[in-house]
């Protein structure tokens, strides 16, 4: 019965991630040559420029070569696939990583297409997506193998039950339904143009909220017992919203009365910790395995193309 308190454990995503980042470093260290990734930042983006940073920390903390590329935001398209074209014929560079967005002008699908499939570490290439389609993954994108790595570590089964995804994008929604489907879930994918959504969703063992809406999925949406990975990270500036997200946080209101914005993913984070018997906060949960499974890419793609 919806309302019963199940009050789920936190799935830490930073402690997952560390484990990870010690096991890639390791797998370096046993290579011959290390892994080289390099990054293509355009503009001066804020939120762009901070992702960077993050990402070369992370691959200096396991022993991965890197480098950014910062082209000014006046780029063009063509200027910026002879960049492309550059990296992908030199040998050194194992991973390269287009930061998203790029700037107006640029075309940003022809720009992702040009990446070698072979370098493509953020796995968004059409050839890596098939490959995951058919069931032969070879780079996956980062997040949905993250959320994968999450259940797995933390002991959560996934064989036999039922997920739900909300959220069909290519970066996140339809990649990791068919990273469930390979872990033999049975898979629902869920939109906007989903007839009564949150009865579909309330069907859910695992629930995956990947549909960019801060706090829309409410205790409507959860099972009581289930097991949701919140993949959102949204900005909220009005009072209102922060108030009926962090109902059950007062000390989360009064810091956003401090500062004016409060960070919240796709599910209401009361209802959330409520009613799951297992849950990924925001922030802290998904986010932090996203550039540890950057950083296995690398090193995949480094034996991949070195034998």
């Amino acid at each position: 019965m919806i309302g019963i308190p199940v009050s789920g454990r936190i799935l830490n995503g930073n402690q997952i991630r560390d484990e990870i980042l010690a096991e890639v470093k390791q797998e370096i260290a046993a290579l011959a040559y290390p892994p080289g990734l390099t990054a293509v930042l355009v503009g001066e983006d804020p939120a762009s420029q901070i992702y960077v940073r993050n990402k070369m920390k992370a691959c200096e903390t396991v022993g991965i070569r890197s480098k950014t590329l910062r082209p000014s935001a006046d780029i063009t398209t063509e200027q910026l696939l002879a960049i492309v074209r550059d990296l992908n014929s030199d040998d050194s560079v194992d991973g390269i990583l287009v930061q998203l967005p790029l700037p107006p002008q640029v075309d940003t699908q022809q720009v992702l297409l040009a990446v070698d499939p072979a370098k493509d570490v953020d796995g968004f290439h059409p050839v890596n997506m098939g490959a995951l389609a058919t069931g032969a993954p070879q780079l996956v994108p980062c997040t949905p193998a993250g959320l994968i790595e999450i259940l797995k570590r933390s002991d959560i089964p996934i064989a036999g039950k039922q997920a739900v995804v909300i959220g069909r994008s290519n970066i996140v929604g339809k990649p990791a339904a068919l990273l469930l489907l390979m872990e033999n879930a049975t898979v629902t994918i869920c939109h906007s143009r989903t007839a009564d959504l949150p009865a579909v969703c309330r069907q859910a063992d695992i629930l995956v909220a990947a549909i960019g809406r801060g706090a829309m999925v409410t205790r409507d949406y959860i099972k009581p017992g289930a097991v949701v990975l919140d993949v959102g990270m949204n900005r909220l500036t009005d009072a209102a919203d922060v108030e009926r997200a962090f109902s059950a946080h007062p000390a989360k209101i009064a810091r956003f009365r401090e500062k004016g914005t409060a960070l919240v993913g796709d599910v209401h984070p009361g209802d959330m910790e409520e009613l799951s018997s297992a849950y990924t906060p925001v922030p802290g949960g998904v986010g932090p395995l996203t550039i540890a499974m950057l950083m296995k890419n690398s090193v995949r793609a480094a034996k991949l193309r070195r034998g």
